[in-house]
């Protein structure tokens, strides 16, 4: 029987914190470094990232993804060589590119590790998905302790891509739910929009984003013209709205566009 995992946590905030209560739960070695937080856990604490990474299977850096790159050439210096550097923040492609090259020279294997749902109430059960040299390291370590983890074929930032890809939608919606509903409250509606908001997400079905697409391009002109005036509607109730200018200026972007037709050679959509 394989010997539970060593396991280092940089970061022990919301998510870090859950994943560490799952490991110790589940036999693993946990040591922490978080100089924010002082851990209750049963957790052991480094002084600092050299020391938190010294003789560890596999770091899980869930920090931030401004200090991801800071954390990791600090840490370095303490891992030995070929042990997995799994960045779980949620950066850019181009960032965790950068993280992945710097890991590589200081002798580290890489795992790009994108988080793809909210971890309160899954811990280390919440699904990931994850690219990079040391993806299917990190998937033999941690799929045996309950995490489903999804192999994404590519390096660094293929899964920082997919997920940043899911949350232009998924965000994007949830700002337009916000800012629709914070008007309609202004306006004395709110229940009657989140109604109508809810049924619309539970009829979606397979051809519903076909049906948006191609209605957008084939009414950009006027839908521009009712975002401009849901624009005014929405900012005379008191609330900035931002989503709405911004969805104002992708339709008219999108009607200059279908104005000026194909490019030279190109197809036409």
């Amino acid at each position: 029987m394989q010997p539970p995992p060593y396991i280092a946590l940089l970061g022990y905030g919301e998510a870090g914190s859950a994943f560490g209560r799952d490991l110790l739960a589940l036999g693993a070695r946990v040591r922490v470094h978080d100089p924010r937080v002082r851990p209750r856990d049963a957790v052991e604490v480094a002084a600092d990232e050299a020391d938190a990474v010294r003789g560890v299977d596999l770091v899980l850096s869930v920090n931030s993804a401004s200090a991801a790159l800071g954390a990791l050439e600090d840490g370095a210096p303490g891992a030995r060589e070929g042990t997995v550097w799994a960045d779980m923040n949620t950066a850019s492609p181009q960032v965790k590119t950068v993280l992945g090259e710097t890991a590589a020279r200081a002798g580290l294997s890489f795992a790009d590790v994108a988080i793809m749902a909210p971890v309160p109430g899954r811990g280390l059960r919440v699904p990931m998905l994850v690219s990079g040299p040391a993806a299917e390291r990190f998937a033999a370590i941690l799929r045996p302790l309950g995490t489903p983890v999804t192999l994404q074929p590519g390096g660094a930032g293929a899964a920082a891509q997919r997920k940043l890809l899911r949350s232009v939608f998924f965000k994007g919606m949830a700002a337009a739910v916000v800012e629709a509903l914070d008007a309609a409250r202004a306006a004395g509606c709110e229940e009657w929009l989140r109604e109508n908001i809810a049924a619309e997400l539970a009829g979606a079905g397979a051809g519903t984003v076909d049906r948006l697409v191609t209605g957008t391009r084939r009414h950009a002109g006027r839908r521009a013209d009712e975002m401009a005036a849901a624009e005014d509607m929405v900012r005379g109730l008191g609330v900035e709205p931002a989503v709405a200018r911004a969805a104002r200026d992708l339709l008219l972007r999108i009607r200059a566009e279908e104005a000026a037709g194909p490019a030279e050679g190109g197809p036409r959509r």
